[in-house]
């Protein structure tokens, strides 16, 4: 069994959210030997790891770069990404070990390719950016200033907490476009609570078949979807012939997608 011993949280854990309560120290496990001047490997980012049911994080690795929870080990479709450069005879024995587990784990998704790509930014990460106005401001940099509505920014000068509270209010409601993260108004107006959940599509087809809030569901329908132009009649049979199979991806576009037949997902993982 592997020891636990306490580490000194890493100072850059406190600038992201939550990071601030975190405590003085955290529990790990050594997992490689390798001395400190050695390149100790590469974690992913946690935010938006597991967005659909293709991935998932298997351990978080402690990291002196990226925010807390990021992956040390994890599975998108059929690679394992094992996050420690030490090679076996570099980890100590319960790491060894580990690494061949995963290697039989990750066996049962034997040519079940990774579902998605990555081509935009998870909601989470809205609120780590926003989090950084403040020393943004200080440095005269523009590239956190311009992933917002223009002017959005500069209104929260000195108020990094209040404008990441911005963002996680409507956390359920935020998207990527164009290099932007944005709040749905759209959803907002409609009284519709999340973008991302199953029973958003039944209240926009709902809202489809009224000529009065037609077109502004339709508009929705085209920025979630890929159905483009399709009746409310065969919206409705899509999403009743998928239902079990539905997910919405942030990283895959902010789109609902269909999983194929077949696919073996994550353990635990349903369609919301």
């Amino acid at each position: 069994m592997p020891k636990m011993e306490q580490r000194e949280t890493p100072e850059n854990y406190r600038h992201f959210p939550g990071g601030k309560e975190l405590p003085a120290t955290l529990p790990a496990w050594r997992v490689q030997t390798l001395k400190p001047q050695t390149n100790s490997g590469v974690v992913a980012h946690a935010y938006g790891f597991e967005d659909s049911p293709d991935a998932e994080i298997i351990t978080p690795g402690m990291n002196f770069g990226k925010e807390p929870g990021a992956v040390g080990i994890g599975r998108h479709g059929n690679f394992l990404q094992w996050g420690f450069a030490g090679s076996p005879d570099e980890m100590t024995e319960p790491a060894r070990n580990l690494f061949l587990n995963c290697i039989c784990y990750i066996k049962k998704y034997d040519r079940m390719g990774p579902l998605v790509t990555w081509k935009s930014s998870p909601r989470m990460n809205a609120l780590r950016v926003a989090g950084l106005i403040d020393t943004n401001f200080q440095n005269g940099n523009a590239w956190v200033l311009n992933s917002f509505q223009p002017g959005l920014a500069a209104r929260y000068k000195g108020r990094a907490e209040q404008f990441v509270a911005l963002f996680k209010k409507d956390l359920e409601l935020v998207y990527h476009e164009e290099g932007k993260y944005l709040v749905d108004e759209d959803l907002k107006a409609m009284g519709i609570p999340s973008n991302r959940r199953i029973e958003t599509l039944d209240k926009l087809i709902g809202l489809l078949e009224r000529p009065e809030t037609a077109a502004a569901a339709r508009k929705v329908l085209d920025r979630y979807t890929e159905q483009s132009g399709l009746s409310p009649v065969a919206l409705r049979k899509w999403v009743n012939d998928n239902r079990e199979r539905i997910y919405f991806s942030d990283l895959g576009g902010y789109k609902f997608r269909v999983m194929p037949e077949g696919y073996l997902p994550r353990p635990g993982w349903k369609s919301e």
